[in-house]
């Protein structure tokens, strides 16, 4: 049976307790705020390891959203969201309108949601560097993209 590494995001910082007992049900490495877990769970498919995992961890963490930390051979990770009742309602009747499951419907909403908000990042990032290239020169803008990147990775917790 294959491994499959799965991310789960808290809705909080979980408590050293609650780590300490999710711990003893499966591993689990937290990052510095301790709101963000990886695990790897043994299960036949990445549906199944999802499942499985929230089972086992939703009584004892704040979870909000586990996903597989890699993308499938088509490109996708699985998400495995809690709604609350009324949100599951309307994604119930929004599908049903549009004549698709649940499922589809959300994969669907989430997948156009992405790609505009990736066409406004990368306009937002194009104005951005209009703007910069209007008061500086190219090789004084990658020098300064440079030394950002080279700093960027030592932040601390």
């Amino acid at each position: 049976m294959p491994h499959h590494a799965l991310e789960i995001t808290l809705t909080r910082p979980a408590t050293q307790a609650e780590l300490a007992r999710a711990v003893r049900i499966m591993p689990l490495a937290a990052n510095c705020d301790r709101t963000r877990l990886m695990t790897v769970a043994k299960a036949k498919n990445p549906d199944r390891a999802l499942s499985r995992a929230h089972h086992r961890l939703k009584s004892l963490l704040p979870l909000d959203v586990l996903t597989t930390h890699y993308p499938d051979t088509e490109g996708s990770v699985l998400l495995a969201i809690n709604f609350s009742s009324t949100a599951d309602a309307f994604i119930r009747r929004a599908a049903e309108q549009a004549a698709q499951s649940p499922r589809v419907f959300l994969q669907q909403t989430i997948h156009h949601a992405l790609a505009h908000h990736a066409r406004q990042e990368a306009a937002r990032l194009d104005h951005a560097l209009r703007a910069l290239l209007a008061h500086t020169s190219p090789d004084q803008l990658l020098a300064a993209v440079g030394r950002t990147l080279t700093h960027s990775g030592t932040r601390q917790c």
